[in-house]
């Protein structure tokens, strides 16, 4: 695996568009948009430079192909990055990407429209922030106002992206996309296996550190998405949709949210998040996931809830220390020419919790004493002149 290398092979049957498909029911201008939202975010990568190069040309060739029925995935990119931890992700081919955005904008923003409001995560508006807002205010209706008991279970599923059953994933979406085309898209993107054909760019020493139960390419064809595509990332959310529907209505809890894989309930009865945990680990296997048992907790919130990089204590929100101690450490190795946009990156971070200056502080000094000024609001940081 070391340096650049090239897998393929051929061991899944792919659901495929075909000319006996039904006929396609977009616009050359929906894929023309769908290549400027890719382009916002992945403009820098090689493949998005080659297809810029004649894009005009280029997108013509791929929406003649998926009016066709003649669209096939391309090869994938597979390395590791180890921030904050290791893990294996999947790029696909920049062209790939683009018609995973066509898809998303025509049944992303309709399908989101039906998830509960404590599904925080890939959906517009709906990031960090919100998430830690929105379970900070139901602890504060819950305990109201920190003034009673309230504690909180917090659950991970175990492996989740290498461990959702496409399957099941496959029937969700066909109970959610009525025209054919695009659900027939929809699931030539879901089945499409990129480690039948993929080229590997990071080392072999890498891969190492990614523990062999969190890789897709440990796993069988029927199980995992690749981490690192839109298509991914929506597709989690409506497989999940079924906790969150099950956590709201049949469970009937009122206190709940989720951010990916990582959710929270909150009851003043410990016994109540008891039987609820029961009653989870009962319905998962319907989806084929499971629970991570070394990340379940439960306990008081007053010790603190710790959820999607912030800490939630009482009166407070402040930012994880291991958060923290990350800014300032990449903060202090940054070369100089790069100084100004970590830090700048780190200021907006830690300005994020409501209880942030003293952490502000810190990276200020870090910041002032390799050469560059901060504004008085400690918000952010200049070159000297």
């Amino acid at each position: 695996m070391a340096g650049s290398t090239t897998t393929t092979r051929t061991t899944s049957v792919l659901s495929v568009l075909s000319a006996d498909s039904p006929v396609a029911s977009f616009t050359f201008e929906e894929l023309a948009k769908a290549y400027y939202d890719c382009r916002r975010h992945k403009r820098n990568t090689a493949s998005a430079r080659r297809f810029e190069v004649d894009m005009e040309s280029n997108l013509l060739d791929l929406f003649e192909e998926l009016q066709a029925g003649t669209y096939r995935p391309g090869r994938s990119i597979c390395f590791v990055v180890t921030r904050p931890k290791a893990r294996e992700v999947w790029a696909a081919d920049f062209r790939d990407r683009i018609v995973h955005h066509l898809l998303y904008n025509r049944i992303g923003p309709r399908i989101e429209r039906s998830f509960i409001a404590d599904s925080c995560a890939c959906i517009p508006g709906r990031g960090t922030l919100y998430a830690a807002k929105r379970l900070e205010s139901k602890i504060r209706s819950a305990s109201e106002n920190w003034s009673k008991p309230v504690f909180y279970l917090k659950l991970d599923l175990a492996n989740f992206f290498v461990a959702i059953d496409k399957q099941v994933l496959r029937q969700q979406l066909a109970k959610r996309i009525t025209e054919p085309w695009w659900l027939a898209l929809a699931e030539q993107i879901l089945m499409h296996d990129p480690r039948e054909d993929y080229e590997v760019r990071s080392p072999a020493h890498l891969f190492n550190r990614v523990p062999q139960h969190k890789r897709l390419t440990a796993q069988p064809a029927h199980l995992g998405l690749p981490i690192g595509n839109l298509s991914s990332q929506f597709f989690a959310n409506v497989y999940l949709d079924a906790l969150d529907q099950f956590a709201k209505h049949q469970l009937r809890a009122k206190h709940y949210i989720r951010y990916v894989d990582d959710f929270v309930f909150l009851h003043e009865s410990p016994q109540q998040l008891n039987q609820w945990l029961v009653q989870v680990e009962e319905f998962l296997p319907s989806l084929g996931a499971r629970l991570n048992p070394s990340k379940t907790i439960l306990q008081p919130v007053d010790r603190g809830v710790d959820f999607v990089g912030h800490v939630i204590k009482p009166w407070r929100r402040t930012t994880r220390k291991r958060s923290l101690a990350q800014a300032l450490k990449r903060t202090a190795a940054a070369p100089a020419e790069d100084l100004r946009e970590t830090a700048n990156s780190y200021f907006g971070l830690l300005g994020q919790a409501s209880h942030s200056a003293k952490d502000r502080e810190k990276l200020a000094r870090l910041v002032l004493l390799r050469g560059n000024s901060v504004n008085s609001a400690l918000t952010k940081t200049f070159k000297k002149s």
